[in-house]
């Protein structure tokens, strides 16, 4: 609650800038309110804190992710800018989950304050909000292991430091140097300040807010497509890979299978898209072709969601393309969403295995990655997610259904929110939003992002038995 608060300290001096001082007082209640409420329950179970067990780590990420979320809302509220409830929920269950779907049908009439902070909870929602509270933890008796055990956008989180907040000061260090060095970037392309730090939350966070209704597209400049698909790509990646490569050089990055697999994805299918839009007739030049296929598959393979065109408009061939995509989404230990690039990578490797074995009856093939065996229970985990991953799925698209919206809507809604990309098909593509939407439809989907943003098993958990026996 300190966090969240205090994060919002920038959005409210965004408004005094702006001369929205209605909207900074709205932040200020909501400062004052939360942060002060926060201060007194951290005071007041200071002496009682005890080391976490692992139920506690799930317990704490599932229920910090909602609060934040509820907090969050409340200045979208407030300041009438979203009036109802359940979808200033909902916003802001986007931005924090870094999913970039929205309600809102004009964005460029809402005050700029509320823009900034829209597009602020994509920056701290994308390295993950318990990981500023992991660096003070330790001082407070916690241990920030099980914790983060939980968070992680990966199917395991390499330690690259042999504490844990050291980990966590490193990672927030690699995350803010991004951030200045798109926002420096943007601006030498002719962004004013406040649209190049609002895009680059969006980018870094891999979320996608815009400040506009157009995305993207309302900059005509190459310039900036071209900086933004660069650092989405890059926030894509395995922050834990750039750690590495510090010490032991840039060749860190092709030695590791997911990588490599990532950038292959990346280029099949811009490629794919490119020349069938070329030959199609599609774009008024080949450079403006070759540039919004990039951007797009950028876009949606890092589940970042901003838009230069239509992608709705392409052949149907390259439509399909996109929605392969978003079943994929970025790597492990990133902040993007979807099923991983290295859980693809794994599954992929047992199909093989598969026909090695019907091939070699009695030849015994493991799987590897990086030179190294999957442990079974690795593998058994990783089916397991994509097999809970695609029952939520087609779970979501059966309640969503109750709207009465065609079927790609449906199954496409629940997609994007799980795999936290943002714009889908139909109703919901680019050009469309979240706002015709049922209040009941809304709520799945807000919990849909929140589930998909914390890797499904964090909060349905909760449903077992198990967790809550009490030597867990």
């Amino acid at each position: 609650m300190v966090i969240i608060s205090a994060s919002m300290l920038p959005s409210l001096c965004v408004s005094l800038i702006y001369g929205e001082y209605d909207v900074a007082v709205d932040f200020a209640i909501t400062v004052a309110v939360v942060g002060c409420l926060g201060a007194c329950l951290a005071r007041l179970t200071k002496y009682s804190l005890q080391d976490l067990k692992v139920r506690d780590g799930f317990f704490i990420v599932t229920v910090y992710w909602f609060i934040a979320a509820i907090i969050g809302a409340v200045p979208f509220y407030i300041s009438g800018a979203i009036p109802a409830p359940v979808d200033a929920f909902f916003e802001s269950c986007s931005g924090f989950s870094t999913t970039g779907a929205s309600i809102l049908t004009d964005i460029e009439s809402l005050p700029r304050g509320i823009l900034f902070w829209r597009s602020f909870t994509h920056w701290i929602g994308g390295i993950g909000i318990l990981l500023f509270a992991i660096a003070v933890m330790p001082s407070l008796g916690i241990s920030g292991q099980n914790v983060v055990v939980s968070e992680t956008p990966g199917p395991m989180l390499d330690k690259i430091s042999p504490k844990m907040t050291d980990t966590a000061k490193t990672l927030l260090v690699i995350y803010s140097i991004l951030t200045v060095t798109e926002t420096i970037m943007l601006l030498f392309g002719g962004m004013n300040l406040y649209d190049a730090l609002v895009h680059t939350f969006g980018t870094v966070g891999t979320g996608g807010f815009s400040t506009y209704n157009t995305s993207i597209g309302h900059f005509d400049s190459t310039y900036i497509r071209i900086v933004i698909t660069v650092f989405m790509v890059l926030c894509g990646m395995n922050f834990n890979l750039f750690f590495i490569a510090m010490k032991k050089g840039p060749a860190t990055f092709f030695r590791d299978t997911e990588f490599k697999c990532y950038l292959l994805i990346l280029a099949i299918a811009s490629s794919f898209i490119f020349l069938v839009l070329l030959f199609t007739g599609e774009g008024e030049s080949a450079g403006q072709v070759a540039t919004d296929a990039v951007f797009q598959t950028a876009s949606i393979l890092t589940t970042t969601g901003y838009a230069t065109c239509d992608y709705e408009t392409w052949p149907q061939v390259c439509q399909i393309m996109i929605l392969l995509l978003m079943f994929i989404g970025g790597s492990s230990s990133s902040t993007a969403g979807g099923i991983k690039v290295i859980r693809i990578v794994v599954v992929l490797k047992l199909v093989a295995r598969g026909f090695y074995t019907r091939l070699h009856p009695n030849v015994f093939r493991t799987p590897k990655i990086n030179g190294k065996t999957i442990p079974g229970d690795s593998v058994s985990l990783i089916a397991s997610h994509i097999f809970l991953y695609i029952f939520l799925l087609f779970i979501g698209t059966f309640l969503i259904s109750f709207e009465n919206v065609d079927m790609t809507t449906c199954l496409t809604s629940v997609m994007t929110c799980l795999g936290n990309i943002g714009p889908g098909f139909v109703d919901i593509g680019p050009s469309g939003n979240f706002a015709f939407m049922t209040g009941f439809s809304k709520m799945v989907l807000s919990v849909s992002m929140i589930a998909g943003r914390l890797e499904l098993y964090s909060l349905f958990i909760f449903l077992t038995p198990q967790f809550w026996h009490p030597d867990r």
